[in-house]
């Protein structure tokens, strides 16, 4: 596209009222469970720079010369274990949260407020919502990635593609965006109550595994602040359920490839943990707002395997937040600190 061409705005649009709008991102997802979808999901992501941090030219051969010539059939198995009637899991929950926060900030803000879901990788991409909802009459946006912890692999990556959308619009709206909520009250709060309401039903496990999503230790050595952050939505969250650190562990999962990642690895642990005799482990995961492939499949299923293996009687997966009171609230509280000063967000006057 060449340099001076942007997208402008259809004319009615210019005699809206003016909204906010608030966009939810998350990762992303196949639009089915086979290979021949997988194959353009996964060039997509495993093509991002941010999330790949190796030179181009090396790793364009390695992507599309080895790994996806192999890669998207295992991929596909794994997703077909865990795809239901609605779908994606991740797409079926984000929209569900979608929907229950547009409904929630309705109710506690004056103005029109929009809330909108894009996918960073697959659809519907983030720059087709930001020009859906500029059309729309959107002026101010907050972008609001759903992921708890910053890295630059995850929100930093929603971030390049938020500002690759605004280069292309004649008048992008005001833009903020939260960097991240690891130490929010309200989240953390949340996550507690979330834990707390599983166990009333389903009683207490030997031990509190919390498994974040790992990266490559050298992008922690280069200022990455994730690992830190994790530990930080740990140590708060131990506190507020009142749990000793032998009690509470912490691991990083999904590791690919031959270099260290953030350790200690998740598989490794539960091993270790079941022949340490713990027979009940309870596992959740704060690095994700809404169960996926990660969660449900090597959460849930793999690791629960490698754990009965190694001497364990049951791993037993506390569901994500998805789109629960305790989650909607938060965010709702979130977005509210976040667009402080746009009239449209002003609280509406309890009666």
């Amino acid at each position: 596209m060449p340099r001076n061409h942007y997208i402008g705005l259809a004319g009615p649009s210019y005699d809206q009222p003016a909204q906010v709008g608030v966009l939810l991102v998350n990762l992303g997802t196949p639009d089915a469970p086979t290979a021949s979808a997988l194959r353009p999901y996964l060039a997509q992501f495993l093509g991002d720079p941010r999330v790949i941090e190796y030179p181009r030219w090396l790793w364009w051969l390695v992507l599309h010369g080895v790994i996806l010539r192999i890669r998207p059939a295992r991929s596909a198995h794994a997703y077909a274990r865990i795809w239901t009637a609605e779908g994606s899991p991740l797409r079926a929950g984000s929209e569900k949260l979608t929907l229950a926060l547009q409904d929630i900030l309705r109710r506690l803000v004056k103005g029109p407020v929009r809330v909108g879901l894009a996918m960073r990788y697959g659809a519907p991409s983030v720059r087709e919502q930001i020009e859906q909802m500029q059309r729309e009459g959107v002026r101010r946006l907050l972008v609001l990635p759903l992921y708890p912890q910053y890295s630059g692999t995850s929100t930093g990556s929603v971030i390049d593609a938020a500002a690759d959308a605004f280069k292309q619009l004649r008048w992008p709206p005001e833009l903020r965006i939260v960097n991240d909520y690891h130490d929010d009250p309200g989240h953390i709060e949340a996550l507690a109550q979330s834990i707390e309401r599983w166990w009333a039903q389903h009683g207490r496990g030997d031990t509190l595994l919390l498994s974040f999503h790992g990266i490559p230790q050298r992008y922690i050595d280069a200022g990455d602040p994730y690992f830190h952050q994790c530990h930080v939505t740990a140590r708060k969250l131990r506190e507020r359920l009142e749990l000793d650190e032998s009690r509470l562990v912490v691991s990083f999962q999904s590791r690919v490839g031959r270099e260290p990642w953030l350790q200690p690895y998740t598989d490794e642990t539960v091993r270790r943990l079941a022949r340490e005799g713990i027979k009940r482990l309870d596992v959740a995961c704060p690095g994700f707002a809404v169960d996926c492939l990660e969660t449900l499949e090597e959460i849930a299923m793999q690791n629960d395997e490698f754990f009965r293996a190694a001497g364990g009687e049951s791993l037993r997966y506390i569901p994500a937040l998805n789109d629960s009171d305790e989650q909607v609230a938060s965010l709702a509280a979130l977005v509210l600190r976040h667009t402080q000063g746009w009239p449209e967000c002003s609280p509406r006057e309890k009666s």
